[in-house]
């Protein structure tokens, strides 16, 4: 006998039960990450069920497609340009002070989206899993990305997860894509630099490179830093309702500040001038650095961003910069000058000048 006669069974009162009972049903008892997780069966359904989307619902995601569509109407209504990146994330540790491996990989892309000018809208996930991960672990995860997205106002919409042999991966991988839609008006590149811009910072250098090191326990040191990770989406808003005539903007992560200046300066074929009384950094930073021979300068940061802008328009873009939490510390701290071209320098406090080249090798490693 046919229970769906000459009916779309999606339709049927019978079958929407049996949908209904199979979603109750898939929850997951495991304790810890399997090979079948990553088989393609119940036991990977049941955990993208209860642990993905329960914690990261929205009607795209809850659609389980292997893509997610939108509207071309409502983007087009937002911007004139696409936005889309992709980052990886393979933090150690998983957890530490200020945020943990997911906090980290929504910011993370919303920022790489928010220094183009653009306003994050979507994201997608993907997850390498170890085998013998505690589920706990995973979570935990997913809920600090959850907490997140939303303070961004993003939303993850599509993703997949893959498990790999213990000893394959260490703990749990995570990358992320999205898209933004750029204003009309906003065009930021390194390549718009020119001799008299300003650069300004909005807050204080080295905090997550300092937290992470500390969070290992390798040094014995006690603090109270705290990663900066933070979206800075809003930041970024608030500076171009202020002024779209934004020459660069950038994100300070691995390599840190002086790392993105260094590339402006190659880029636009200008120098830069930093002035090293005006950097704000915590004197915690400072004495970890001094301690392990490291340079403020170059450690990763998660919520800071470097723009630069034409001298008539600094000080209205840093008072908008003030008004918002993720720039209330937001400074001046340089110039683009003429030559020499493609370097930076740094002013000290001491009157002399010394060149911040590009980094080689790596500070510290794995830290985002």
């Amino acid at each position: 006998m046919n229970v769906f006669p000459n009916t779309n069974p999606a339709q049927n009162p019978l079958f929407q039960n049996i949908e209904q009972t199979r979603r109750q049903r898939s929850k997951l008892r495991d304790t810890h990450i399997t090979l079948a997780h990553g088989s393609g069966g119940k036991a990977m359904r049941d955990l993208i069920d209860d642990v993905f989307v329960n914690s990261l619902d929205n009607p795209i995601l809850s659609q389980l497609e292997d893509w997610a569509s939108f509207d071309l109407a409502s983007l087009i209504a937002q911007g004139d340009r696409l936005a889309f990146t992709t980052d990886s994330y393979v933090v150690d540790p998983l957890f530490f002070p200020g945020g943990d491996i997911g906090t980290l990989a929504i910011n993370g892309t919303v920022n790489d989206l928010a220094v183009s000018g653009a306003k994050p809208l979507y994201l997608s996930c993907s997850f390498i899993l170890e085998e013998g991960l505690p589920i706990e672990t995973l979570r935990r995860v997913v809920q600090s990305m959850k907490t997140a997205a939303i303070a961004a106002g993003i939303q993850i919409v599509t993703g997949d997860t893959k498990v790999v042999n213990r000893g394959s991966a260490d703990k749990l991988f995570i990358n992320t894509a999205g898209i933004g839609i750029i204003r009309s008006g906003v065009t930021c590149s390194a390549h718009n630099i020119q001799p008299g811009d300003v650069v300004i910072l909005n807050g204080e250098l080295g905090n997550h490179g300092a937290a992470i090191l500390i969070a290992r326990g390798e040094l014995a040191l006690e603090t109270d830093i705290e990663s900066d990770c933070q979206p800075l989406n809003g930041l970024v808003e608030t500076i171009l309702n202020i002024c779209l005539e934004i020459r660069a903007m950038r994100d300070a992560t691995r390599g840190g500040l002086a790392t993105v200046l260094n590339e402006f300066a190659q880029t636009s074929n200008v120098g830069i001038r930093l002035h090293e009384q005006s950097i704000p950094i915590r004197e915690e930073v400072k004495g970890v650095c001094e301690i392990l021979g490291l340079d403020p300068l170059y450690l990763a940061n998660e919520g800071k961003l470097v723009l630069v802008v034409k001298p008539e328009h600094a000080q209205t873009v840093l008072s908008a910069m003030k008004t918002h939490p993720a720039g209330k510390d937001a400074s001046i701290i340089g110039e683009a000058i003429p030559s020499p071209t493609g370097a930076v320098l740094l002013k000290t406090t001491f009157g002399a000048e010394r060149i911040i080249d590009m980094l080689v090798g790596d500070q510290l490693p794995r830290i985002c």
